[in-house]
């Protein structure tokens, strides 16, 4: 593999986790438990895919097929998509939605803290753009990990629901495979190292000022970054991609 196919799978690999993300946060659109919180998931959905773009646009400049946005985000399979496992995982109640969310959020903040110094000027660029949204993200999630963790006993158990279901997909992103080790060495990527301890004790601790019970079970369900992915991202991307595989070619 060139070092410009590695970039372009780098670049492809963190729109991937924005544009699945975003899509699962779409479908709360006018189904939120409050207007205001239905307004937050929406705008939070927004901002990641806005970021899917400036991912997608630039992986399409490295891109040898000649694919553009479009056609990465619409018309390939999900063997061929790059997500961390977490981000495909259902919706389910609020309470699950806000886990998922927050579990993804830490990682998120640090990794684009670390990617602000990509000695590639365009992810350099497209991280200082998302790191504020990516940080309101952070504190909206973590400030609904503590209401709902240490609130009433339903919301508390819900939560802990929530947890114990996703706890296996939460490390995946700090678990450095081929390409990130090369990115990394190369100066254009992150060292998921350097951001490993600080995640997960930030987890930790906030977890447990939620009163949640850490789960007992591994952490350490892994694939998606290499193209194995649960049966949940084929049922996203038959939703998402119907219009553009139903009409192929269809211009508006």
């Amino acid at each position: 593999m060139t070092k410009t196919q590695q970039l372009h799978n780098y670049t492809l690999r963190q729109g991937d986790n924005c544009l699945i993300l975003g899509q699962r946060l779409a479908e709360w659109c006018g189904h939120g438990p409050v207007l205001e919180q239905d307004i937050a998931l929406t705008n939070i959905s927004l901002d990641l895919i806005g970021q899917t773009r400036n991912y997608y646009q630039y992986a399409a400049q490295m891109n040898e097929e000649g694919k553009n946005e479009d056609d990465l985000a619409f018309l390939r399979d999900s063997l061929d998509y790059y997500n961390l496992l977490l981000v495909e995982q259902p919706n389910g109640d609020f309470a699950h939605t806000i886990t998922r969310q927050y579990l993804f959020d830490v990682f998120h903040f640090h990794f684009l803290s670390q990617l602000c110094s990509s000695k590639d000027e365009q992810l350099s660029a497209i991280a200082h753009k998302s790191i504020k949204e990516v940080g309101y993200h952070r504190r909206w999630s973590s400030q609904w990990v503590l209401r709902l963790g240490d609130g009433t006993n339903e919301s508390h158990s819900r939560m802990q629901v929530a947890l114990d279901s996703l706890w296996k997909y939460a490390f995946e992103a700090l678990e450095p495979d081929d390409l990130d080790l090369q990115m990394s060495e190369a100066g254009l990527g992150v060292d998921l190292d350097k951001i490993k301890k600080v995640c997960r004790q930030e987890v930790l601790d906030h977890l447990k000022k939620a009163t949640l019970q850490i789960p007992q079970h591994g952490s350490g369900q892994v694939g998606g970054k290499t193209g194995k992915h649960t049966e949940h991202l084929g049922y996203i991307l038959a939703e998402m991609q119907y219009m553009q595989r139903t009409y192929p070619g269809a211009k508006w």
